[in-house]
């Protein structure tokens, strides 16, 4: 029709024609409500499709405060949305995760959402799904190669400075982390290795990303994806993305899907976050938390310092004063010993002998003291130490004891007091 149009427009019969020709086409025209509600009435007057018996495995069962559950209904190639209204789930047991069932209702549009889904109104189980088996021998495998061993776990790095993550480069995933981290220690370097997180070609980018990333010298890898069901999450339930994370040189840790959702890099990874944003949050200590203890630590060290320099400061002040004491007293002792020694000098001193009444006579030319009167000689001058002064006098005659002779105090030709 669009190949037409041209030549119709082109044609001889000019505007009119052409005008024919478009409001003819606009007429066949159809709008989405109507096209929805066209397909809606075709399913909804097809006798199999209005009563029909579906089987196949449940997968993330939902119920909400309104009382209906939504679920998805799939086999290993296709999927289909369901819905199980509140009235149609009375008496009903709750659908499980993971479990075959057939399930009876009928197929028809969501026109809102122009999707097709199954109104159930019965289901019956028919055994464990496929997915849910292969799920549970994998992490049976797995176990008993040591792959999920608390010994092997690795502590994650206290202070990462390069953090990879394998993750899509759309979404809400690498955005959320960038944030928290970016808040939290904005010192680490995000390194991203960008690969499909769902579909055929999952799993071969996961791997390549997880070995890309350990190459790079990351201090930790972040394997992560948002919510979804068994089938969105089930790349990270293979063996060989696990044989990758057990691989890596570096810790790994697991933020896949909610914190409901396990899959089998939660084993094997060496610590497993219940979202991405926790992830974060494990990943890097919190820069204002370190903050407040380092100013916490500043002012105990301070309060320490002064503490100790208080109480330096009273000990030297107490040493002071106790070695004040001891010179004082050491001194007060030294004056005591002194004036004794002082007084028992100047009582053997020449000087108190000549106090009371006595005198020294000594040779003038020689300082000798005269001992007796019979050192004397005629006209020897000789200096008579007083205990005021000193007189130089010269032998005129001697009076030696027992023998008369003549007084020397009368002989005394020149006197001098000094």
């Amino acid at each position: 029709m669009i190949d037409l149009l041209p030549s119709l427009l082109a044609g001889n019969g000019g505007g009119s024609i052409a005008a024919a020709s478009i409001a003819a086409m606009a007429a066949g025209v159809l709008s989405v409500s109507e096209a929805t509600a066209h397909i809606k009435s075709l399913l909804d007057d097809d006798p199999t499709l209005t009563d029909c018996w579906i089987r196949g495995e449940v997968s993330d069962p939902r119920t909400y405060n309104s009382g209906h559950t939504y679920f998805t209904l799939r086999d290993g190639t296709s999927q289909m949305r369901c819905v199980l209204f509140r009235q149609k789930a009375r008496g009903l047991e709750p659908l499980v995760h993971g479990r075959q069932y057939v399930v009876h209702g009928a197929i028809s549009i969501y026109e809102a959402q122009g999707a097709y889904q199954l109104y159930v109104t019965n289901f019956r189980t028919v055994g464990t799904g496929e997915l849910y088996q292969q799920f549970e021998l994998l992490k049976a495998k797995l176990e008993a190669n040591g792959l999920f061993a608390p010994e092997r776990k690795r502590p994650l790095p206290v202070w990462p400075q390069r953090i990879g993550v394998a993750t899509s480069a759309q979404g809400a995933v690498i955005h959320d982390l960038r944030q928290v981290i970016g808040r939290r220690y904005p010192l680490a370097e995000i390194v991203l290795a960008p690969c499909q997180v769902q579909g055929a070609e999952a799993v071969r980018a996961i791997v390549a990303s997880i070995r890309a990333l350990d190459a790079a010298q990351v201090d930790v890898i972040v394997v992560a994806r948002g919510g979804g069901s068994i089938e969105d999450l089930w790349a990270y339930n293979e063996e060989a993305v696990a044989l990758a994370i057990a691989g890596a040189g570096v810790p790994v840790v697991s933020a896949v899907g909610h914190e409901t959702d396990f899959t089998i890099a939660d084993f094997v990874a060496d610590v497993r976050a219940p979202t991405p944003s926790v992830a974060g949050e494990l990943l890097v200590p919190d820069a204002q938390e370190l903050q407040r203890a380092l100013e916490g630590l500043v002012t105990r060290a301070e309060r320490s310092v002064r503490a100790h320099l208080w109480e330096a400061q009273n000990d030297l002040i107490e040493r002071e004063q106790r070695l004040q004491r001891m010179v004082s007293e050491r001194f007060q002792r030294t004056k005591m010993c002194l004036e004794a020694l002082l007084g028992r000098l100047q009582a053997l001193s020449p000087l108190a002998v000549l106090g009371r009444g006595y005198a020294v006579v000594r040779d003038q030319s020689t300082g000798n003291v005269l001992r007796s009167v019979s050192q004397a000689t005629q006209g020897q001058c000789l200096t008579i130490r007083f205990a005021d002064g000193a007189l130089t006098a010269t032998v005129d005659t001697s009076q030696q004891a027992g023998r008369p002779t003549l007084d020397i105090s009368s002989t005394v030709k020149r006197t001098k007091k000094s």
